[in-house]
């Protein structure tokens, strides 16, 4: 008994709760938001006394709602601007809209004044295909126009408008392949390509990852970069990486011979006194205590080294001016060691992080050109992190 008056009353205090928050709404102006507040409250047992509030709510906020609607398409047909055309097909379909978010509740019951709710439903639909075509025609006949210009913010003003048509009116007149050209009209194309002002040969394999630039997922929407130019594409930007310098050191293995002692425990032995004589404990027995000793390793490590630096700067060009927008240094560096070590003596003498090192041998250096590729990995990072803080078009 007390937990079904706990949930009565908790039923109570959200119920509540969503009244006086779709009141606040109605007196905010929200009144679509308040519908359906009180659409949500009427879903089930809708004809409880507990939902009335919720009923005279909707039914006020319906009838400001729709005279706000219809004095704004009043308004918006005095004007006959063809820029508001959309303005004025949302607004028919969001009349038409709120009408079918309440039909399905209906009746609503009234009880105090035994009477259902009032919501005067209208056919909007002639509005709406009017409309919706003048609508239609609008974006069809400004895309147009727009693709006659030379400027590719208006190629992309013309790709959003011709879009939003084929959500409305697919398949409206060639809105298709209009799309088509105004998309690849407001595509800026970057040619991405590599100069080599070092006295080295940069390896090929190197080159074609480091401007693969579909390895980096940089393409966006209105961005493609191309590292192979392509036919029937004029470029509008340069993306240049220039090598300027390789330093690659030379082979080296350095040797280095230490020694390392540590005491180990080695069984146990019999306590002595100061004066040479067996500790007993309390019961005459002698005392046995661990016995350590010293053992002692001589090392020889051997350190393979070798390492490579890439500096490089990295150019935005505008190819429609043949001006240099801006400019990047990249730096990179890649060391290539191996260290090996043989002993003599009692290896258990070394660090524990140090044994590793008794296992491993001498391996041959990696060539020049491995090393430069190596480097690349590196300098690939960079590059992306610089294409992607700083694009073409801010």
């Amino acid at each position: 008994m007390k937990k079904i008056t706990l949930l009565l009353a908790l039923f109570i205090i959200v119920s509540s709760c969503g009244v006086k928050k779709t009141r606040s709404m109605l007196s905010d102006g929200d009144y679509d938001g308040a519908i359906n507040r009180a659409i949500e409250g009427l879903r089930s047992n809708k004809n409880a006394k507990s939902k009335q509030d919720y009923v005279y709510l909707m039914e006020e906020a319906f009838a400001k709602a729709k005279e706000r609607d219809l004095h704004e398409i009043d308004l918006l047909v005095k004007d006959a601007s063809p820029a508001k055309l959309e303005l004025l097909y949302n607004t028919y379909l969001q009349l038409n809209n709120r009408q079918e978010r309440i039909r399905p509740l209906l009746p609503l019951k009234l009880m105090k004044e035994g009477r259902n709710a009032i919501f005067p439903f209208d056919n909007y639909s002639e509005q709406i295909i009017n409309s919706k075509n003048a609508l239609s025609k609008y974006l069809y006949d400004n895309s147009k126009a727009l693709l006659l210009t030379k400027d590719k913010m208006s190629f992309r003003k013309a790709y959003d408008d011709l879009s939003y048509l084929e959500t409305i009116n697919p398949g409206y007149k060639d809105s298709s392949k209009l799309m088509a050209e105004a998309e690849f009209k407001g595509t800026d194309f970057v040619n991405v390509y590599a100069k080599n002002e070092t006295n080295m040969v940069i390896p090929v394999r190197l080159q074609n990852d480091l401007l693969d630039i579909s390895t980096y997922g940089l393409n966006d929407k209105w961005t493609v970069y191309h590292s192979n130019k392509q036919k029937g594409i004029n470029y509008d930007y340069g993306l240049i990486v220039n090598f300027r310098q390789i330093n690659i050191s030379p082979e080296q293995i350095k040797e280095k011979e230490f020694i390392k002692e540590k005491q180990i425990k080695d069984g146990v032995k019999t306590l002595l006194d100061v004066r040479g004589n067996v500790v007993k404990d309390s019961l005459g027995n002698p005392i046995k205590v661990d016995n350590f000793k010293t053992i002692r390793v001589n090392i020889y490590e051997f350190r393979q080294f070798k390492s490579c630096q890439i500096t490089a700067k990295v150019d935005y060009i505008d190819f429609r001016t043949n001006q240099l927008i801006d400019t990047f240094p990249i730096s990179s560096e890649f060391i290539f060691e191996n260290i090996y070590a043989n002993y003599n003596g009692d290896k258990r003498a070394s660090d524990d992080n140090y044994l590793s090192y008794f296992d491993k041998r001498a391996v041959p250096f990696p060539s020049n050109e491995q090393m430069v590729y190596d480097t690349g990995e590196d300098l690939k990072a960079k590059l992306k992190d610089i294409i992607t803080k700083n694009r073409f078009r801010k």
